[in-house]
């Protein structure tokens, strides 16, 4: 039996289009309408044959839908929530796919109506790309959805879990705010350093540009495709987790701090211990299945160059 029959996505980026395609792949019984704002992206979900049925509003693409997922920036999900909050079928589930989940669960509820279900959620998967063209149906196997609902035995919880499990993730239900501190560690405050030390590369005036982009060893490759993310969504990310970020960074500072003096008098045995203790870690993450090409290369398993 199908947890959902009939499902709506509103916002076709690499998250929406690659759910699209993951339902389609394996629940082809299920209704699929979806909306996106931009008017060209409709235009190519409808030449993707992506969806049953394309809407030019929000509004639209919910009527019946016993499932809603907003897959939009996590500052847009107040105002679309309240866009579609007229429209929504008694009873209908309406989660999400940010990465912030506390901020989320509050606006959801604070627009929606009472007769919904709301249930807010996080696949843990992605790329740096972008786009209806970007995504693939594979892309959350094997890979981690987290469920932040008000009450982890509330209405909706179990049949959202199923779901997710037909498209081949794994389940965890978390409190909101644990999910944004344990967000910030192993995804926020990386995306950040990224970001900042792809802009230190580029500022420094006694490397030329040219030879940051030809000589680039493997970390800074893996830096600069970090850094390529969605600039709009990962704004909205900081900003609305603001605190446990912030928290995140400090405590690497301090730690950074550290590093620098062990560095600057030669303690290679505190240099030594940290890398062996680090090394296990990364192991541990290989061992968890957490590191396949579709997060380290951009691309699907085994495929071409494909796009949270």
């Amino acid at each position: 039996m199908l947890p959902f029959a009939r499902v709506s996505i509103i916002g076709m980026g690499l998250i929406g289009s690659s759910l699209a395609r993951a339902i389609k792949a394996c629940m082809p019984e299920v209704r699929l309408c979806v909306h996106d704002a931009s008017a060209e992206v409709r235009a190519r979900v409808s030449e993707l044959g992506l969806a049953d049925e394309v809407c030019d509003l929000p509004g639209t693409a919910v009527i019946d839908a016993e499932l809603v997922v907003l897959c939009v920036p996590v500052g847009a999900m107040a105002a679309v929530a309240a866009e579609i909050a007229p429209d929504l079928a008694e009873g209908a589930v309406v989660s999400d796919v940010g990465s912030v989940k506390a901020s989320v669960l509050a606006a959801l509820e604070a627009a929606l109506p009472v007769h919904v279900r709301v249930v807010p959620g996080h696949p843990v998967a992605g790329t740096e790309r972008s786009g209806p063209d970007a995504g693939f149906a594979t892309l959350f196997e094997g890979r981690w959805c987290i469920l932040t609902p008000r009450e982890a035995d509330g209405p909706g919880v179990a049949q959202l879990a199923a779901f997710w499990e037909r498209l081949g993730a794994r389940v965890e239900v978390m409190d909101a705010q644990h999910h944004d501190r344990v967000l910030a560690v192993t995804s926020h405050l990386p995306h950040l350093i990224a970001y900042s030390i792809v802009g230190t590369a580029s500022d420094l005036e006694t490397v030329t540009r040219s030879e940051v982009i030809k000589y680039s060893a493997g970390g800074f490759r893996d830096f600069t495709r970090i850094a390529a993310s969605d600039p709009v969504m990962w704004r909205d990310v900081f900003l609305n987790n603001r605190e446990a970020v912030l928290e995140t960074l400090g405590r690497f500072t301090e730690d950074l701090v550290a590093l620098q003096r062990a560095i600057r008098w030669g303690d290679g045995e505190t240099l030594e211990a940290l890398f062996t203790r680090t090394r296990a870690i990364r192991r541990g993450i290989i061992d968890e299945g957490q590191d396949t090409a579709a997060e380290d290369f951009g691309r699907p398993h085994g495929g071409p160059g494909s796009a949270s």
